[in-house]
């Protein structure tokens, strides 16, 4: 029975079209669950809990940030031994209470602990989606089937920052703006009990790649059955290309806590409403989302490096840029989210591309769990240093170190990733 099971399986986005959109569908509401808090959660903190301190406004992308790159950790060893459905599953489980606290809490300490539960159910939902296309589609289309992914999860958290910047500045910045991710909840759940498990498709590259030898760090190979630890240290550091990769997740994420934590306050304190902020905060994810197809695909053609290297200078000018047009804010908002939502796609779906590529159908899950860990503990490390910099310097300045991090990634990533 396994035989013919395996004979009748083909990796492709075309040869498994319907899983395919379905697991898109499932990353636009994964996408939309995390996108509620894009434009007003800074101000809430502010305007509604009456918070003075930076840090403390950004504890919630702290707290997100710690708890999502825990757990993409343990993704990966939980796919060897449940099946990534089940998984999944789990995560909307886990994510269900989140809007209704974000709409309804008395307590700021309550919503951070709502974004403990949002970083659990973004790092088992997201890391199922990605992996799960992944594992549909085989190594031809691996940037292109990343790209679509990202698309869907990050369009889907532009559309949301716009939705909630609009119910915002006509009924208040809760619970109008925070109560519809129910909506997302409820089909996300819904269709991850209709999809099915992708176990068969690893077997089948496997099977077909079982000669193929896959380098960790330059003259060793790493067996398919290498403990965790190992793989840790090699995605981490031993490995040119996965440190390369692993270091410019981090920073995109880092620079991307900052725009979250600081573009609402920043703006706002130079007159703009929470409606333009939502614009501002929707353009940046909307073209970093639909942005990533074509990235994705032409990853697929010229190879990773050039996106990679490029894509993080053009995020680093997009920051500068932020602050070089302040004197005009809508129009710097506007013009730093278009050029940082090009270079993000530019990075994004390249560097998980990338990373797959350096490993064997069966390391694949626990290497990306490894990389989006040091990517999304980003989201943490950006907030809390923006929050210190804010406090010490004002906004300004800490954009503008963001800016000179992103900077040195691109270097790095040039020097390291071959």
């Amino acid at each position: 029975m396994k035989q013919q099971a395996a004979r009748v399986i083909k990796l492709g986005i075309r040869q498994n079209l319907s899983q395919f959109i379905l697991l898109a569908l499932i990353n636009i509401t994964v996408g939309g669950l995390v996108g509620l808090e894009r434009t007003t959660t800074p101000l809430v903190g502010r305007e509604v809990f009456h918070l003075a301190n930076t840090i403390a406004i950004f504890s919630f992308i702290i707290a997100f940030g710690v708890a999502k790159a825990a757990t993409d950790l343990l993704a990966g060893p939980l796919t060897a031994k449940y099946p990534k459905r089940s998984i999944l599953i789990t995560g909307w489980i886990v994510g269900a209470p989140v809007p209704f606290i974000l709409a309804y809490s008395t307590h700021w300490w309550v919503i951070i602990v709502a974004n403990i539960a949002l970083g659990l159910n973004q790092g088992l939902t997201w890391s199922m989606t990605v992996n799960m296309k992944i594992d549909l589609v085989g190594p031809k289309q691996r940037g292109l089937a990343t790209g679509i992914n990202e698309a869907a999860g990050y369009g889907a958290v532009g559309a949301t920052a716009l939705l909630t910047g609009y119910l915002a500045s006509h009924y208040g910045l809760r619970p109008a703006p925070e109560i519809i991710g129910a909506i997302f909840v409820v089909l996300g759940f819904a269709l991850s009990l209709v999809v099915k498990d992708t176990a068969h498709h690893v077997a089948h590259e496997t099977s077909n790649h079982a000669s193929h030898q896959h380098s960790f760090n330059g003259n060793k190979n790493l067996h398919d059955q290498a403990k965790f630890t190992s793989i840790f240290w090699s995605t981490t550091w031993s490995n040119r290309r996965l440190r390369g990769a692993s270091q410019a997740g981090f920073i995109n994420n880092l620079n991307d806590a900052v725009t979250w934590g600081v573009f609402p306050l920043l703006f706002t304190n130079h007159g703009l409403g929470v409606a333009a902020v939502g614009i501002i905060k929707g353009i940046y994810p909307l073209l970093w989302g639909f942005g990533q197809i074509p990235t994705g695909l032409a990853s697929d053609k010229i190879g990773r490096k050039p996106l990679i290297v490029l894509g993080m200078a053009i995020q680093a000018a997009a920051l500068v840029l932020a602050i070089a047009l302040l004197k005009w804010p809508l129009l710097a908002g506007i013009a730093s989210s278009i050029v940082l939502g090009i270079g993000t796609a530019m990075v994004y779906p390249t560097l998980i591309a990338a990373v797959s590529d350096s490993v064997s159908p069966t390391l694949r899950s626990k290497t990306l769990g490894v990389y989006r860990f040091w990517r999304d503990l980003g989201y943490a490390v950006g907030a809390l240093g923006a929050g210190i910099i804010a406090n010490v310097a004002g906004l300004n300045a800490s954009v503008l170190i963001a800016a000179a991090l992103t900077g040195l990634s691109s270097f790095l990533a040039f020097k390291w990733i071959p």
